[in-house]
């Protein structure tokens, strides 16, 4: 197991280093060349088209294990939980790392953003006040957000992998199946069954792994170039730099919880942290965290209760996202916002950012909306548009950091870590 996933690992690093070398091969080959005519495509577009098949089909075999995964392991998870109480118990606890975390990310990047101000120097004139970004706004009503969590088709809910739906409706499952006793156990076994053999299924899918990030990056790169990397080098190396001391937080909050075990526990999750970085998909790990939680001592039941939640409540890297890019925005077109505003943007994408997970470009859906609260131009989000994936890849590493270290943390509170697996550095 371990040799396989150092080689994984390695495979996949492979594969992002020729994917960036090819893509950059053909943007020198046919980057220069005269536009296509009107209608058509030119050599570019149609090789990032069609290397980015390979991407598609990673991530489409990844969505296809997401829902019977989440559901069955939630369920079997809740139900040998036992009761409804330590459900509450550990849900609670849960929700207050979920909640510390999100507050923690947004404030650090309205922090950062303000010290290093990468907005500043673009100096852009107010664009018309009609100018759209073409990205639809976030539904900011309450009724609109529980209209979102509350699934009125499981089915339908499945079918959309819309994640936090499911797990609404998995928690009822698994709550009703512990209270039922003996008389639930077939269901909870077959269910717990269908869990295994979906793991199995996500270590065949894995083995795709490394031409998906190939595809990924070398369409990016050749429709690109490098000025994807030069143009906004500033405000990606500072978002960088923001990933990087949330990083820092997390797993000093982490190892005064787990102590040592901590950097054991960073060491195993490379794959899937390398894996949602090369596909910008914090999804396309979920099944491999899972795992990697589970070798590292924490207990299954945990783990299939607090991670699914995770996937909707503490996506970190999104978080910091909000706020870095909603006042580089404001920063571009000279817009200065009082102390008061921005800590009332920070509540307001606390609020309006839960229950969004399965949206596509989430984060900045939610941006999109908060823009117009605060009268700053919605239009401004064109400016990140084209570098959104490199950022993106960033934003879906930290998701996968942060919600590997909540699980670990609530495992340890609930004195659920292994003992031997978990404290061997």
């Amino acid at each position: 197991m371990k040799k396989s996933s150092n080689l994984l690992t390695l495979y996949i690093f492979i594969a992002m280093v020729i994917g960036i070398g090819t893509g950059y091969g053909v943007f020198l080959a046919y980057g220069n060349a005269a536009p296509a005519p009107t209608g058509t495509k030119d050599t570019p577009q149609i090789f990032a088209d069609n290397i980015s098949i390979l991407t598609d089909i990673f991530l489409r075999l990844v969505k296809m294990i997401i829902a019977p995964l989440v559901f069955s392991t939630l369920v079997v998870g809740v139900a040998k939980l036992g009761d409804i109480k330590a459900v509450g118990r550990i849900g609670g606890k849960t929700m207050l790392w979920f909640i510390s975390a999100t507050f923690v990310s947004l404030f650090l990047g309205l922090i950062l953003v303000n010290l290093m101000k990468p907005g500043l120097s673009l100096q852009l004139p107010l664009p018309d006040e009609h100018a759209s970004s073409g990205i639809a706004k976030a539904d900011m009503t309450l009724k609109g957000f529980f209209q979102h969590v509350v699934p009125d088709s499981v089915v339908n809910a499945m079918a959309h992998n819309e994640i936090l739906q499911i797990v609404v409706f998995a928690i009822f499952f698994g709550v009703a199946a512990a209270a039922l006793g003996e008389k639930a156990m077939p269901v909870v076994k077959f269910l717990d069954s269908v869990a295994y053999i979906m793991l199995k299924v996500t270590g065949f899918v894995m083995n795709f792994a490394p031409f998906a990030v190939f595809g990924a990056m070398a369409g990016i790169i050749a429709l690109k170039g490098p000025i994807v990397l030069v143009t906004y080098g500033k405000f990606i190396l500072q978002f960088y730099l923001g990933l990087f001391s949330l990083w820092v937080v997390i797993a000093f909050v982490g190892w005064l919880i787990l102590g040592k075990s901590v950097f054991r526990l960073l060491g195993l999750i490379k794959d899937p942290l390398l894996l949602a970085f090369g596909t910008a998909s914090s999804e396309a790990a979920y099944p491999r965290t899972m795992e990697e939680l589970e070798r590292f001592g924490c207990d299954s039941r945990i783990v299939s209760f607090v991670l699914p939640l995770g996937y909707s409540f503490n996506l970190d890297g999104s978080m910091m996202y909000m706020t870095f890019a909603s006042l580089f925005i404001a920063q571009a077109y000279g817009m200065h916002l009082s102390i008061d505003q921005q800590i009332t943007m920070l509540l307001v994408l606390m609020i309006t950012s839960k229950g969004i997970a399965g949206v596509p470009r989430a984060s900045l859906v939610v941006i999109a909306g908060t823009l117009s609260m605060f009268h700053i131009p919605e239009a401004g989000l064109i400016l990140l548009l084209g570098v959104d994936h490199l950022l993106d890849m960033g934003r879906s590493a930290t998701n996968v950091i942060g919600n590997a270290m909540a699980t670990a943390v609530v495992s340890k509170w609930e004195n659920k870590l292994t003992p031997g697996d978990a404290t061997n550095a």
